[in-house]
């Protein structure tokens, strides 16, 4: 074999193995840029429940988000526990419609991992009128309906205190607190516990319902009948809820960051007639 011949040889050998090592530094670049973006979630999943809540969301959040670069997918359950179990197993990524308290309750009773991001807008629970049109109207023997789950039960008892006219046992923890926990009821009201939804229909059989704010907006009652309005506890403000695990992730600080921006302040300034919205200290500019 000629000298030429060698030296193409060489020269070929040189410029193969040139060309296996750039193709393989370019394989293990674009490995490391997969590996860098499957950290980002582009596309999250919110699991959205009848009321108020899920409707703010996809109407004022959503946007803000999407220019953001997310993808929100929606998945549509007919009541907030689905959710949660949803939420819980990792088949969606948060919910907008429940409050600390619930959720508290959720993870004691179903060994649930969940966690509030932060508080968001809340419609207060209120009592409302059934057969009396207002409060002086009370009297001996009325019937007052309240919702059956625990912590709307309790907030429930609060606004009838908070009416005068019932007293809770001071030892007993405010967001505890059951009919027996009342040591005065000073018209020795008859409190009917009822499923939150059924309230509404209910409304011809009681003299007054202490009725929460989704049950009011699903219910396409008139926030402004309410006839007295809670004090909203911390426990009993709305939360953005995730997994435990995803806490600290990227797109659930994008959400907190939506709910404190500038636009869903001015969209809250605009459409919150009448305070039907309570404003938590954590949106408040």
């Amino acid at each position: 074999m000629n000298k030429k011949k060698v030296l193409g040889r060489i020269v070929g050998f040189i410029t193969l193995g040139l060309l296996v090592t750039a193709c393989a530094s370019e394989k293990q670049e674009g490995e490391s840029l997969s590996s860098t973006e499957a950290e980002v979630k582009e596309t999250i999943t919110i699991g959205t429940s009848p009321g108020p809540y899920s409707e703010l969301f996809l109407t004022a959040v959503k946007p803000i988000l999407e220019n953001d670069g997310y993808i929100v997918d929606q998945v549509a359950f007919d009541a907030l526990l689905q959710a949660d179990v949803a939420l819980n197993d990792g088949d969606i990524d948060f919910n907008v419609d429940q409050h600390t308290a619930y959720l508290n309750n959720f993870n004691e009773n179903s060994d649930g991992h969940l966690a509030g991001l932060i508080s968001i807008p809340t419609v207060p629970a209120g009592i409302f009128g059934g057969r009396k049109a207002s409060l002086e109207e009370v009297e001996e023997g009325d019937v007052i309906a309240i919702p059956q789950d625990p912590s709307n039960m309790a907030r429930a008892l609060l606004i009838l205190q908070k009416a005068d006219w019932i007293t809770l046992d001071t030892d007993v923890a405010l967001i505890e607190a059951t009919p027996s926990d009342i040591i005065e009821n000073k018209w020795n009201l008859t409190i009917n516990e009822l499923e939150s939804a059924q309230i509404p229909r209910s409304l011809s059989d009681v003299d007054y319902a202490v009725i929460p704010g989704s049950i009011v907006y699903s219910a396409d009652i008139p926030a402004e009948d309410s006839l007295l309005s809670e004090d909203i506890l911390e426990n009993y403000e709305l939360v953005v809820t995730v997994h435990e695990k995803n806490v600290e992730t990227d797109w659930a600080k994008a959400i907190i960051a939506a709910y404190q921006s500038d636009e869903f302040a001015t969209y809250l300034e605009k459409e919150n007639k009448n305070n039907y919205w309570f404003i938590p200290e954590d949106l408040k500019k």
